[in-house]
């Protein structure tokens, strides 16, 4: 290494150490609170969308509660039938949704200037499908177009899901949104037996999924997630999640969603 690029490692080096400094004693409450979200019990939503929710069918955009076995819906693959619809009742059991059930919403025309036509509602760990990559809604949360919903007089939260042969992405509200992936049972759905009654309880192979799955896991997780957004003014190493955020982010402020 010549003497102009060990000069140039070293301020790197000192910014990147100020950056990350800075930037862990800001996160320190952050981290704390992805520790305990990760140690916690809670009911997960799994990935559904809100009631309500319109999806692309041949014959027009269907509220996902009024689908039905067989029901042919619009993918990225063409026409589709659905396998089956699980669903999910939720009771708020304290004065504010747990953070796990709490729907996002994706504001009108936050991804792009086609889509989502209207808001859309999705629980937090249900992934979009955005610049060739899956990306749980909750990544994309920016304060602005995509936020909390604002859910706090309902009593009851209502999620559904659509199962195909295989893991797809349909488009609701016109959005590209993913199926229900396949990784093990179906249990956490109230209506797991129907699907045990309709086609046995026997396992079955786990899907593949459509598209790579950008996903942080536990407090180790967040950590990395917020090291990349630290090292990212000095070294761009955001992942596509981020790039994503970002991007929607300043659409929100160019656009005023």
């Amino acid at each position: 290494m010549n003497h102009s690029s060990r000069r140039r490692f070293l301020e790197i080096s000192a910014g990147l150490a100020g950056r990350v400094a800075a930037t862990g004693v800001v996160s320190l409450p952050i981290l704390a609170s992805a520790s305990r979200r990760a140690r916690a019990k809670h009911p997960s939503s799994g990935h559904c969308f809100l009631r309500g929710t319109r999806i692309r069918t041949p014959g027009g955009e269907v509220p996902i509660e009024d689908l039905t076995i067989g029901a042919i819906v619009e993918t990225l693959n063409g026409p589709l039938p659905i396998k089956w619809i699980g669903h999910r009742r939720f009771r708020k059991d304290s004065r504010s949704w747990h953070w796990s059930v709490a729907p996002i919403r994706v504001a009108r025309f936050a991804l792009s200037d086609q889509y989502p036509r209207r808001e859309l509602y999705l629980s937090p760990k249900h992934s979009l499908f955005i610049d060739g990559f899956l990306i749980p809604v909750e990544f994309l949360v920016n304060g602005r177009s995509i936020t909390l919903a604002e859910t706090d007089h309902c009593e009851v939260v209502d999620y559904f899901h659509i199962e195909l042969e295989t893991h797809e992405v349909v488009f609701a509200e016109g959005a590209p949104a993913e199926t229900l992936l396949v990784t093990s049972d179906r249990e956490h759905f109230a209506n797991f037996v129907e699907y045990e009654r309709l086609y046995g309880a026997g396992e079955r192979r786990a899907m593949k999924p459509f598209a790579p799955i950008l996903n942080y896991r536990g407090a180790r997780g967040e950590l990395e997630r917020l090291l990349r957004l630290a090292v990212s003014p000095v070294i761009d190493i955001r992942d596509p999640s981020q790039r994503a955020q970002d991007r929607i982010a300043a659409r929100a402020e160019v656009e005023k969603i």
